[in-house]
């Protein structure tokens, strides 16, 4: 292999990436469209659930209650049905996601004995939304709890009660809970994984439907050092990408980098050498541009965004689609970038994902470099 031949391959793949406006598009401004997209598009937080509440006693103190889960931000009071079946209708209509039943004994029953029971009625069509809105409530319930007991001991003067059970939760590394932190990173991986799979996967091909390829394979160039050639530019052009979304995922949405940049880089790097190898691979065999654009396109996303843990948790995926995330790729990285990003974890922490990263990139690296061969059949 001559270096000379090499950098002639790359300067000829430089000057059609130059030439070629829709790889300059998918090279400058998917990126930006996808981060702009899906950072502000895809949260999993739940804010301004619609509540319905039907408050059978209508005292000072149950509205106040009504008002504090209106004024947390976390829910909508939209609807003040007047019985319990324009209630059951609210709920069929899909009016209100979240129900509440004030009983009528309210007051009294805080009074004499401290302890009441409040009804509440989900529409559990969206589990996620059900999920996230109970702990809303619970936590909203709790607060109430406490200021109540806060209130009744200073008003008797004695201690305040305990609550029969005392939660004391602890948030580790998002402490927010801020959604974006946990999304963001996975966007970018999903980025990275699509223009350099898309960019790639027409570099060969794309000397077949040009009529380029005699020449090529007239030339003294060796396969490995026309694999090289063309990959080096897309390589750079996608450390270029991810620079970018990385600062984006910063500066602009406040994702905390508690980890090292370094180590961020060479996990980019080997995931970039995965994609583009991957894409490589596809342009040989495939000799239509689009043909090999759908593949790529379907090899990477569908990977990349549901068996990766940035969709769904792997944790939560029956055991054997967990087994099957082994085998792919965004996985590593995904998790990867999370603990990069948000735990800070150093080499040590990620010697197992950076090595299966590794081992990804040496397979499709040795794969790639015999896929070509100069001959026209």
């Amino acid at each position: 292999m001559k270096l000379r031949r090499l950098l002639a391959v790359a300067y000829k793949e430089a000057l059609q990436i130059l030439r070629d406006p829709r790889s300059l598009a998918i090279a400058l401004l998917m990126p930006l469209m996808q981060m702009a997209l899906l950072g502000y598009g895809v949260s999993l937080d739940i804010k301004h659930v619609p509540m319905c509440v039907l408050d059978q006693e209508n005292s000072q103190l149950s509205r106040q209650w009504v008002a504090g889960l209106d004024a947390g931000g976390w829910f909508d009071v939209k609807r003040r049905p007047a019985d319990n079946l324009a209630l059951r209708t609210d709920i069929d209509r899909g009016r209100c996601s979240v129900a509440v039943v004030v009983p009528t004994d309210f007051s009294r029953r805080l009074a004499q004995s401290g302890r009441v029971s409040v009804q509440a009625v989900f529409d559990a069509t969206d589990v996620n939304t059900t999920n996230i809105a109970t702990g809303y409530l619970q936590a909203d319930v709790a607060q109430f709890n406490a200021r109540w007991q806060a209130d009744q001991a200073a008003a008797r003067g004695a201690a305040p009660m305990r609550p029969p059970v005392d939660l004391e939760p602890a948030t580790w590394f998002n402490e927010t809970l801020d959604s974006r932190n946990f999304i963001i990173p996975g966007v970018v991986a999903i980025i990275l994984a699509l223009v350099g799979a898309q960019l790639t996967s027409l570099t060969i091909s794309r000397e077949w439907e040009r009529g380029t390829m005699e020449q090529l394979i007239a030339t003294p160039v060796t396969p490995l050092e026309i694999m090289l050639g063309k990959l080096v530019p897309y390589f750079c052009v996608g450390f270029v990408d991810a620079v970018a979304c990385l600062g984006i995922a910063v500066l602009w949405f406040g994702v905390p980098l508690r980890g090292s940049i370094w180590t961020l880089f060479v996990a980019t790097g080997l995931f970039s050498v995965v994609v583009l190898g991957i894409g490589y691979l596809i342009s040989v065999r495939v000799r239509s541009q689009l043909g090999a654009s759908q593949i790529a396109l379907l090899i990477t996303m569908l990977p990349t965004t549901l068996l990766s843990g940035y969709t769904f948790p792997i944790d939560q995926m029956p055991r054997a689609i967990q087994a099957i995330t082994y085998l792919v790729y965004p996985r590593y990285y995904v998790t990867l970038l999370r603990a990069i990003f948000l735990k800070g974890s150093s080499v040590a922490d990620l010697w197992l994902p950076l090595l299966a990263l590794s081992a990804f990139a040496l397979a499709i690296g040795a794969m790639a470099s015999r896929a070509f061969h100069k001959r026209l059949d």
